[in-house]
């Protein structure tokens, strides 16, 4: 928008409104229009070509303001542009029909100066309008942010307080369907929290006491006391609003071929109107006057208004829609690479896999059925803060009711459960007792897999077995599903055992794999696959990735949260969801699309219009006046932010 530096889109409508109301007398008392109109003995009265000079010398300079500052800046900054070509046709259009007020020989062009001015107004106007309905969503992000919050003082008092005199580490509370005014920790209270303007994210959050949250998203059907951990520009939305602008203002190779390309135009423009100027003055022997239109119209025709907004357009529309779908875009120039991907290098805890354990088989040795025994063992389990006792605490909603809860030191759990002693507990618990596995067989299948095995023993009894494992994301099997379907090649790092690895591998369908690699290994591995001559992309968390995120072609990390701000990467994935990179992938193939289809019809119809415009089809009747020229280019420009738009679609 640099070339609409210091007006607003109200600056274009007003301008507009303007310049059409005066435009219209200034038609009515032009010759010939009046002749064509066959009113020229009505209007006609003493004086009439001085109204006429001054009604068209206020278009010049009030409507026509914006185009002669854009005229100045181009060429201090010598790098002459659309403006230029528009500042010089109404100019050399004014001087040219003043000098004819005051003696010259000639017809006044003023009427195709004032409608000129106008027609470039409205596109502008229009112009101005899809550039910032594409970044309104930066606004809406803003709007998210409530004004106040609810502050908890020591005492249990609550106060209400504006944002800006809040603190890390105050209580706030936070009321059912109310804005969470900050990042923080829910310390108290239930509720379940809609985040999809922040996340994309469609379904309610469940929030507990634990649980994080993040300013703007909106709290559900309980209240809820949070302790501030962000605020200002620290927080998750403002973290949000700064990368989008960043994305804005970056550039992408193709952006900067289309900017040269429109320089280049520029030139061609100017070269083509002096010539034309030449030809019909002095090798055709035209008049001044009709020579002079032709060069104003060629110089309006060939404005590369529609080449230089081609590409800023598409970006600025992708660039929101990638935010609204939690998907941020640090770098350009990464985004656009994307649509060459060959292979994806994802890391495994915590993108393929949840990082967290879950149950993946229970195992029944006696009497007891499996849903029965992993109920009890959830029961015991769930005063415990082991991870894996979470894992199986987690695997079921209903608990039964315990007494004489123990815990086991270094073995497992114990308690009572309606009259029943239930035990969960390791091998070592059973090898140190002298008990028996069971199923021996099958169990050991799941520690060739990498599984964590804990034995459930009821009343002395040995009564089953639970398996447990880092959870695979149920999104992952999708993601390398269609990953394989558009032909890019999937991938796992991880610094898991062999065993592991191969276990996910097989669950998600994964041909390679590289296990037991350490940090300080991964950009390793990523040269390497580089070295096959794919473009690489590498997915992960961004913390002990970092290295082999720079090292990608595009680097990908995976931010849940607050945790968005990753230095490292070129683009962030909000929803922490590997299906993300597809989506990732198959918006930078759409955006090169509509960018590409932009150059085409900007360029294309140029080659047209330059001819057209210099008369090349005269001998055929066939001739456009500068305000037609203006109107054929206005067109071209908004068929090209149309385009842009369906992007949306």
């Amino acid at each position: 928008m640099e070339k609409h530096e210091g007006h607003r889109v109200g600056d274009f409508k007003k301008k507009f409104l303007v310049s059409l109301l005066v435009t219209i007398p200034v038609l009515l008392l032009s010759p010939m229009i009046q002749d064509f109109l066959g009113i020229e003995e009505i209007l006609v009265f003493p004086g009439d070509i001085y109204v006429l000079f001054l009604l068209s010398s206020f278009i010049y300079f009030y409507g026509g303001w914006p185009f002669l500052n854009g005229l100045y800046r181009e060429l201090r900054d010598k790098r002459p542009g659309m403006m230029t070509l528009i500042g010089l046709a109404i100019t050399v259009a004014y001087l040219y029909s003043t000098a004819v007020v005051f003696g010259l020989e000639g017809d006044l062009l003023f009427w195709e100066l004032s409608t000129l001015v106008v027609i470039m107004l409205l596109g502008h106007w229009i112009e101005m309008k899809s550039i910032i309905g594409a970044s309104q969503a930066l606004e809406e992000l803003a709007k998210l942010m409530p004004s106040e919050a609810h502050k908890i003082d020591e005492e249990g008092n609550v106060t209400d307080l504006p944002l800006e005199e809040l603190g890390k580490g105050d209580k706030v509370l936070v009321k059912p369907g109310e804005k969470i005014p900050v990042d923080g920790k829910v310390v108290e209270g239930q509720t379940s929290v809609n985040e999809a303007m922040l996340t994309g994210e469609s379904e309610p959050v469940s929030k507990k006491r634990g649980a994080k949250v993040i300013g703007g998203s909106i709290n559900g059907e309980g209240s809820i006391e949070v302790v501030i951990e962000k605020t200002g520009e620290q927080s998750y939305l403002s973290q949000i609003i700064e990368r989008v602008k960043e994305a804005q203002k970056s550039k992408s190779r193709t952006q900067n071929l289309a900017d040269k390309a429109a320089m280049w135009l520029t030139f061609i423009a100017l070269g083509a109107g002096a010539v034309t100027f030449m030809v019909w003055l002095v090798v055709i022997n035209t008049e001044f006057a009709f020579s002079l239109e032709r060069t104003v119209t060629v110089m309006v025709i060939s404005c590369p208004h529609a080449l230089g907004l081609a590409i800023p357009l598409v970006v600025a529309v992708s660039t929101v829609l990638s935010a609204k779908n939690g998907l941020i875009i640090r770098n350009r120039a990464a985004f656009e690479r994307a649509r060459n991907i060959d292979a994806v290098i994802f890391d495994k805890t915590g993108t393929l896999t949840k990082g967290e354990f879950g149950v993946t088989d229970t195992v029944s040795l006696g009497k007891y059925p499996e849903d029965q025994l992993l109920q009890y063992a959830a029961s015991v389990e769930v005063n415990s803060e082991h991870p894996i006792a979470k894992g199986i605490a987690k695997a079921v909603k209903e608990k039964q009711e315990i007494k004489n809860f123990k815990s086991i030191t270094g073995k497992g759990v114990q308690a009572d459960i309606g009259g029943k002693k239930v035990m969960v507990v390791s091998r070592g618990y059973l090898k140190e007792k002298n008990m028996g596995v069971g199923d021996e067989e099958r169990i050991a299948g799941f520690a060739s897999e990498g599984k964590t095995v804990v034995f459930v023993i009821i009343d002395e009894e040995l009564a089953g077995a639970i398996a447990l494992a880092d959870i695979i994301r149920e999104e992952s099997k999708q993601a390398i599903s269609r990953l394989k379907e558009m032909g890019i090649k999937p991938m796992m790092l991880t610094g898991d055992h062999q065993r592991v690895a191969k276990w996910v591998a097989a669950e998600l369908g994964l041909e390679e794999f590289f296990a037991e690699v350490l940090p300080e290994q991964k950009a390793d591995k990523v040269k390497e696959v580089k070295s096959r001559n794919m473009v690489v992309a590498m997915t992960g968390d961004g913390v002990n990735d970092a290295p082999a995120l720079a090292e990608a072609d595009i680097g990908i990390a995976i931010g849940a949260g607050t945790d968005v701000a990753v230095e490292t990467a070129d683009i962030i994935l909000v929803k922490s969801s590997p299906e993300d990179v597809v989506d990732l992938i198959g918006l930078s193939k759409r955006t090169y699309r509509k960018m590409l289809q932009n150059l085409g019809w900007a360029t294309g119809y140029n080659f047209f219009a330059i001819p057209l415009a210099a008369g090349v089809l005269f001998p055929l009747g066939i001739l456009l006046s500068p305000a037609m020229g203006a109107v054929l280019m206005s067109l071209s420009t908004v068929i090209v932010a149309i385009n842009a738009r369906l992007l949306k679609y």
